[in-house]
């Protein structure tokens, strides 16, 4: 059976845009359950999001790649701004699907007093929704509560304003002060 180039174009994106349209049905959203993990991190230890949820509301903020512009202004936004989130009763961690070594650089380098978690298997990225191209996560910054329970995912990080941002969203959502 011949079938014409116009055709195969044709079906070619009609394949493609049902692959994109399916894989938007399951999108994470708000109200959801979020994914447990148990991620290494930057500063030695191991983090299981239902273990630290036990004691904090946990904010993750995805990012692309260590060491490239972007994620580079992120790191250092909240190092350096990191204040305005620790007042508050809450857990904060960067994420990557980065190896663990080169996210120690990164901390080091950009001297992250938070823990940087490492994904490199890329399975708590794919459970997230947030691995691209199957090489490395989109910026996308998640708030979950004690009850594991997904409030906000913010999708358009600003990440000169990420420490800033992080405080002022955990206000709105009613997140309490340290004592």
């Amino acid at each position: 059976m011949y079938v014409s180039q116009k055709s195969y174009a044709f079906y070619s994106m009609f394949w493609i845009f049902l692959l994109f349209w399916s894989s938007q049905l399951s999108c994470l959203e708000a109200g959801d359950l979020a994914p447990d993990f148990s991620l290494e991190a930057s500063d030695g230890k191991t983090y299981q999001l239902s273990e630290v949820l036990k004691e904090h509301i946990v904010v993750i903020a995805w990012y692309p790649r260590a060491f490239t512009s972007g994620c580079t202004i992120e790191c250092k936004s909240l190092a350096e701004n990191g204040y305005l989130i620790k007042k508050m009763q809450v857990a904060y961690f960067m994420a990557s699907v980065d190896p663990l070594v080169k996210n120690i650089d990164f901390a080091l380098q950009n001297e992250a007093d938070f823990p940087i978690l490492s994904d490199p298997s890329k399975e708590t990225a794919k459970k997230y929704e947030v691995l691209t191209m199957g090489l490395f996560a989109k910026r996308h910054t998640f708030y979950i509560d004690k009850n594991r329970t997904i409030l906000f995912i913010d999708r358009n990080v600003r990440p000169s304003q990420s420490a800033q941002d992080i405080a002022a969203k955990l206000k709105e959502l009613g997140v309490g002060m340290r004592s």
